[in-house]
């Protein structure tokens, strides 16, 4: 946002509040002067003329102008007006303010340089009436005619105050209603200030700090609007684009180790081997190493050209239709060697004997490599991996399961990132790159499918028996139902688990990590006192025996979301 627009608008507001401040002062003063005063005139007149018909016979005789001298003060009270006959020489004969007697002639007084024809063709004169009087009145003057000739002057009349007062009645009311906009707008103004001209000034000056390269930057939205909407995608937006820089300088970073670890052993080696330090008989072994890391730059120039290949919106596949589940046992039987070495045993659950599929055969061969060495890579000695595959309408859901470390929670949407290891600490002693998974969830994307995750550190989620079926009851110091780890829920510390036994029930007292209390006295959060044997079944309830009772039923597997 330019603040010089701001000043600019500002400046065009007193302007026109300025220009409107004058209009009214001057122009609207004139304007309802002149409406007020025409009303007055014209309304004077008509009172005048009726005067002048009314009272005319009068008019020309002193006893009976006397007489309705009385009448026209009552007339003169009650309309706020003063009335005045007058001859065409100025003689004043009656004058309903007047408290002086009349001369020997019948007259008040006598206004000397009065001069009828002095109006032209109008009827009202404004003034003092001939310095007669020290405050303006306007006065209309009504001929009083006798055989068409003028005799005299009827004289209506009001203090010009009156129409002063009643104009600046008005007038207030202008500058009221002109005050009550002028605070309308100012309020505009305020409200444009708090939620347009400072909310996008902040998103302009982010703007510039995101030019300058701080992407780590973030607006503070003022309000919950649009602009606010604005500030939160600008925000985002920023984020993934620093999250890009760091992912970029992070991946240089990554594969120039990755290469220069490999490249480094090639040259000292053959150093070793130019300069005679290795003896002859052990070129053979040597020549191995060179071997084994050259193939390792090869795999891993093939794996940073395969993720550039796999763009979802360009991947060509060559779909086919293939058994997957003899693609899963081919695959395991690569690492036989690897699988004696740390015992570890295969458990596959298979639908059926054949399982065909459409898909991309090598690219989803490659799929079941790399989850199958990931599970053999992060499994213990002596343990076993599950792999199943379940048919499910026209499609084939497969699982492969290990007994592992698991992967803590904050890491858990992190395994597909590229070069990403769980353990940074021991990661790069590690042969692998941290490219597997992330090739993996590229090639089920580009199925137009999906590859989920679920990991619970120091135990595993899921535990099956040698038949492949979910297994019910304690291993391993936990708690399982139909293979799904039991877990107490995160505020209670410890809840109790009525799990079946044939027609009766066991049940087990289990911690927030699955793990069951042996042998022990716990509380929960409400202060419940709970007594285990040495198998973690509850034996005591706050001291009091326990035969059976109601307590939570375990929580079946939902293997559609695995």
């Amino acid at each position: 946002m330019n603040f010089n627009l701001l000043k600019k608008y500002m400046c065009l507001y007193i302007i026109v509040g300025i220009t409107a401040f004058l209009f009214v002062t001057f122009i609207s003063y004139k304007i309802d002067y002149s409406r007020i005063y025409n009303t007055y005139s014209d309304s004077l007149y008509r009172q005048a003329v009726s005067v002048s018909n009314e009272y005319a016979a009068d008019y020309f005789s002193n006893e009976h102008l006397r007489i309705i001298e009385t009448e026209l003060k009552s007339v003169s009270a009650l309309s706020n007006t003063r009335i005045i006959f007058i001859d065409t020489d100025g003689h004043i004969i009656l004058d309903t303010q007047y408290t002086q007697p009349a001369d020997e002639n019948g007259y008040l007084y006598t206004i000397y340089n009065f001069d009828y024809s002095s109006l032209g063709t109008g009827h009202t004169l404004t003034g003092t009436f001939y310095g007669m009087f020290k405050e303006s009145y306007i006065r209309v003057f009504a001929p009083i005619t006798n055989a068409f000739t003028t005799k005299g002057y009827a004289v209506v009349s009001i203090p010009e105050s009156y129409i002063s007062d009643d104009v600046y009645t008005t007038f207030n009311t202008n500058y009221i209603t002109m005050g009550v906009t002028l605070l309308l707008s100012i309020s505009f103004i305020l409200l444009y200030i708090i939620h347009i001209h400072k909310p996008l000034g902040d998103i302009a000056y982010a703007i510039k700090e995101y030019g300058k390269g701080n992407l780590a930057y973030k607006i503070q939205p003022r309000h919950n609007d649009e602009i606010g909407r604005l500030a939160l995608s600008l925000n985002y937006m920023a984020n993934k684009l620093n999250e890009g820089e760091q992912f970029q300088q992070k991946f240089l970073s990554n594969i120039s180790h990755d290469f220069r670890s490999p490249l480094t052993s090639i040259k000292g080696y053959l150093e070793a081997m130019s300069d005679g330090t290795i003896p002859p008989e052990m070129m053979g072994k040597y020549f191995d190493i060179l071997l084994f890391e050259t193939d390792r730059l090869t795999k891993l120039t093939s794996n940073i050209l395969t993720l550039n290949e796999l763009d979802p919106s360009t991947v060509s596949l060559d779909i086919t239709t293939f058994d997957i589940n003899s693609i899963i046992k081919h695959t395991i039987e690569t690492f036989e060697g690897l699988c004696k070495k740390k015992k570890i045993q295969f458990q596959l659950t298979f639908s059926g004997e054949e399982q065909f599929v459409k898909a991309d055969k090598g690219k989803i061969t490659q799929v079941i490599y790399n989850l199958v060495d990931n599970a053999i890579k992060f499994s213990t000695e002596n343990s076993c991996i599950y792999i199943s595959v379940r048919d499910k309408g026209e499609k084939a859901y497969i699982s492969v399961k290990d007994t592992g470390i698991g992967i803590p929670k904050k890491d858990i949407d992190k395994i597909w990132d590229r070069f990403y290891k769980s353990d940074s600490s021991r990661g790069r002693d590690k042969k692998g790159s941290g490219l597997g998974l992330s090739i993996t969830r590229e090639i089920i994307i580009s199925h137009h499918e999906h590859i989920d995750v679920v990991s619970t550190p120091g135990s595993w989620p899921y535990y099956f028996n040698s038949t492949g079926k979910g297994y019910t009851g304690v291993y391993d110091n936990y708690l399982y139902y139909m293979g799904k780890l039991q877990k107490a829920d995160s505020g209670s510390k410890y809840e109790v688990f009525s799990v079946p036994n044939g027609n009766s029930y066991k049940n087990y007292v289990v911690n927030t990590s699955g793990k069951i209390a042996k042998n022990t006295t716990v509380k929960d959060s409400n202060g419940v006192k709970y007594k285990t044997n040495s198998s973690g079944v509850l034996t005591k309830e706050d001291d009091e025996s326990v035969d059976g009772g109601s307590y939570r039923s375990p929580e079946e597997p939902e293997w559609d979301n695995e």
